[in-house]
């Protein structure tokens, strides 16, 4: 045998007390839990944190939805627009050009044909550049809606102003033919 065995064999055996073991397993009890709360209450918070997220992260995706749906609906609505917008320059450019060439045609001034025509090609182009600029400002700052408006009452102006000039074209060929009766 040895020494260690002798020592173990030839040793009381030492107990602990009952009582004592008692205090120390609730000692050890209490300081496991002590030590543990922090631990859980950082748990509970990290996972109701994580919980706000998810639902945060829905909401965000709904919203992202929605403004995907709004943004193509407001493309649509952008090209519509530029569309009838284009449309209208195109009638109000024909009837300008329709309207200078009567009335030139009338008078028989070639030279007046030609000052118009540029004068008619100025007005054209600041009226296009007039109306990009007063698009794009709308567009920013009103929205489509309001831009549409404003596009329909140009039609309407330019629309009034081709009515106006077949009368005033009407009128001259009256003139004319009155001036032809005459002679």
């Amino acid at each position: 045998m040895s020494d260690v065995d002798n020592n173990k064999a030839g040793a009381p055996a030492l107990e602990i007390p009952e009582a004592v073991a008692a205090a120390l397993s609730g000692w050890v009890q209490q300081v496991a839990e002590q030590t543990a709360a922090p631990v859980r209450a950082a748990l509970a918070e990290v996972e109701a944190d994580a919980a706000a997220l998810r639902e945060t992260s829905a909401e965000l995706q709904a919203a992202r939805d929605q403004a995907l749906a709004a943004s193509s609906e407001h493309q649509a609505e952008i090209e519509r627009l530029t569309a009838e917008l284009r449309d209208a320059r195109q009638v109000a450019t024909e009837a300008l050009v329709s309207k200078a060439k009567d009335q030139l045609a009338i008078e028989g001034k070639d030279r007046q044909l030609a000052d118009l025509r540029a004068q008619l090609e100025r007005n054209v182009a600041a009226q296009a550049a007039e109306s990009d600029a007063r698009l794009a400002a709308e567009m920013e700052l009103v929205g489509a809606t309001t831009a549409r408006d404003t596009f329909e009452q140009e039609v309407k102006t330019l629309r009034a102003q081709l009515d106006k000039s077949y009368a005033e074209r009407s009128n001259l060929r009256a003139e004319l033919e009155s001036l032809r009766a005459k002679k």
